[in-house]
């Protein structure tokens, strides 16, 4: 039952972040970023204790990488974070009603930069999840919400108008579902956004030796050694 409610965990929570970011697009709020950043942090509150409060296929393939997570249940997530994501920008555009949409359709020069916004913001929010959700030095901590989320409110001030701020397979995958980015463009975000998440990972597991997975063969020496007289 405890993966059951994961996997719909995951779905809420990739439901409301992709609403929100959704009608902030199709609105154009100027609180967009403060907006998304928010319901991310407050989602993350709300399921951590539960599901690990991802919502984002890129930390989910960190969180695997980084062993905290099988492949079973990271699949699984994968396709709840999708299906909420896509639900949630369809209930958006039909609440908003923008009419027609205009797509972000960068090129040339423009298109690079987009690439690498997103390869390093989705990075960050990674690394920071990693660091601050996962860390066997910040167990039971109160900020991690916190951190996560201003990560997104970061980046997507700063990158907003350069890629649109995905930093997240399923909320390109949303955008791309209600025309507000092409299909090429969100194949391109894709592949940079998981490489990222598959880098932080690595950097974590580098830069906190402590936290690496223990192989078999170590767990049985430390029980022989455990059990000898």
């Amino acid at each position: 039952m405890h993966r059951y409610a994961a996997y719909v965990t995951e779905l809420i929570g990739a439901f409301f972040l992709m609403f929100t970011v959704g009608l902030s697009v199709l609105t154009g709020s100027a609180l967009a970023p403060l907006a998304i950043g928010a319901v991310l942090m407050v989602m993350v509150y709300a399921g951590a204790h539960v599901s690990g409060g991802h919502y984002n296929p890129s930390l989910t393939l960190a969180v695997l990488v980084r062993h905290k997570l099988g492949r079973p249940d990271a699949i699984a997530y994968w396709v709840a974070q999708v299906v909420g994501a896509i639900v949630g920008a369809l209930v958006a555009q039909w609440v908003a009603n923008p009419g027609a949409v205009a797509a972000f359709d960068p090129d040339g020069r423009s298109l690079v930069a987009a690439l690498v916004v997103e390869l390093l913001f989705t990075f960050a929010l990674a690394y920071v999840m990693l660091n601050v959700a996962t860390s066997r030095s910040n167990p039971n901590n109160s900020f991690y919400g916190l951190a996560i989320g201003f990560t997104v409110v970061a980046g997507a001030i700063v990158a907003g108008r350069i890629s649109g701020a995905a930093f997240n397979p399923a909320v390109t995958l949303g955008l791309t579902a209600i025309g507000a980015l092409p299909w090429y463009l969100a194949l391109l975000y894709l592949i940079v956004q998981l490489i990222a998440g598959f880098a932080a990972a690595a950097a974590f597991l580098a830069l906190n030796p402590d936290e690496a997975p223990v192989r078999q063969e170590e767990r049985e020496t430390v029980r022989a050694d455990s059990s000898a007289p």
